[in-house]
């Protein structure tokens, strides 16, 4: 990857996907997606995923005992395919990952539980746990700054925040750092130098509006075709509410959803007497909203001093959280939105254990749109 003047345009390319999902949300989406309302859109018909296990027969075994159809015995016809001469076996299979953090009634972080302590239940039916760690693992994460003229006061605190949050990251971590106003900017591509990222923030220059859902569905793009590690992030810094995306915010949520896409944690500065006090309710609805539905948190400091504590507090969070990992009972081929619920049990702290993780999935599978490179950079753009 190539940075012309250290910068990209990071725009919403995917047209397509925003008029199918204009088409799909039925004049619905200029409302705010409650929890409920993400689990009611009919995705668009997609091919199952399968996986290819070994063969059942190879040249260097006896092949296993066939049925009057040819196909191995206690294996469906419809299960199996053929093909010079040796039967592989398919399923649909999808593996859910989710990164929990658990909080006790006091709100802090319990770090001390196993795997027995978990419960997940996806649509309300019981899940079986397929993998368990607590441990602190790399991130993928992107860093979005609101770049709109109203932030130019506070950039300074944001800036110093912003180093010292990767700064107490895993040292195996990678980031990007986007500014967005009217339209998205990346100022570094992904690295784990301090040094890259604090000469990226220095490009960033306060003008313009907020198209803050754009940037977003931008960055979760970038991170599902980019990044090297499993766990990704997003950490958006805002002082209000969007007023420039093509995008609504449940066309955001569901395009994330639809990548199986990263945790998001917002930070909103939404303090000062120039504040609509309407206007700051309603933007941190959208923040919360954009936390709760993909397993993050929304943080509201109080003024620019509480911004660094709040970085670090979002950096421990991430390295402390459980992953989990569990093999759906319900086929992809299905589609449709999936709603999960997890619940920690321990005798320790009794039944007041909160668990945070995201809300629910929409079954990833592969489509033309995933194979096309990066759509949503214009390489050789500038910022007006």
């Amino acid at each position: 990857m190539h940075l012309r003047s250290k910068r990209f345009c990071l725009r919403v390319a995917a047209v397509g996907w925003l008029v199918m999902m204009t088409g799909a949300l039925g004049g619905r989406a200029q409302q705010p997606a409650p929890q409920q309302s993400a689990g009611k859109q009919q995705p668009v018909t997609q091919p199952p995923l399968t996986v290819d296990r070994d063969p059942v027969a190879s040249p260097d075994v006896d092949p296993p005992a066939q049925s009057q159809t040819g196909a191995p015995q206690g294996v469906g016809q419809s299960d199996i395919a053929r093909e010079n001469g040796k039967y592989t076996l398919r399923e649909d299979a999808y593996e859910v990952r989710l990164n929990a953090t658990v909080l006790d009634s006091s709100g802090r972080s319990v770090q001390t539980l196993d795997k027995d302590a978990f419960h997940v239940y996806e649509d309300g039916v019981p899940q079986t746990i397929a993998s368990f760690r607590h441990e602190d693992l790399p991130v993928s994460l992107g860093i979005l700054i609101d770049s709109s003229g109203s932030m130019y006061d506070k950039r300074a605190a944001v800036d110093k925040a912003s180093l010292d949050f990767v700064k107490l990251s895993n040292q195996e971590d990678e980031a990007f750092l986007v500014d967005f106003s009217w339209e998205a900017f990346i100022d570094q591509d992904f690295t784990n130098n301090i040094d890259k990222l604090q000469q990226g923030l220095g490009y960033i220059k306060s003008s313009g509006g907020t198209a803050l859902y754009d940037a977003l569905v931008a960055s979760a793009d970038y991170l599902t075709k980019n990044a090297k590690h499993p766990k990704q992030v997003l950490l958006v810094i805002t002082d209000g509410e969007d007023n420039a995306s093509s995008a609504t915010l449940e066309q955001t949520i569901r395009r994330i959803q639809d990548l199986d896409g990263p945790v998001i944690y917002c930070v909103g500065l939404l303090f000062g007497d120039d504040t609509d006090k309407r206007e700051s309710r309603h933007a941190r609805r959208v923040l919360e909203t954009l936390a709760e539905q993909t397993g993050g948190a929304a943080y509201f400091p109080k003024s620019l001093k509480d911004v660094d504590s709040i970085a670090a507090e979002v950096a421990q969070d991430i390295r402390t959280q459980y992953t989990i990992a569990y093999r759906s009972t319900k086929s992809p081929a299905l589609g449709g939105y999936r709603e999960v619920h997890v619940e920690a049990k321990s005798k320790t702290f009794g039944s007041k254990l909160s668990v945070r993780t995201r809300t629910g999935y929409y079954p990833k599978v592969n489509s033309a749109s995933d194979q096309n490179g990066d759509p949503g950079f214009n390489k050789s753009g500038k910022k007006p």
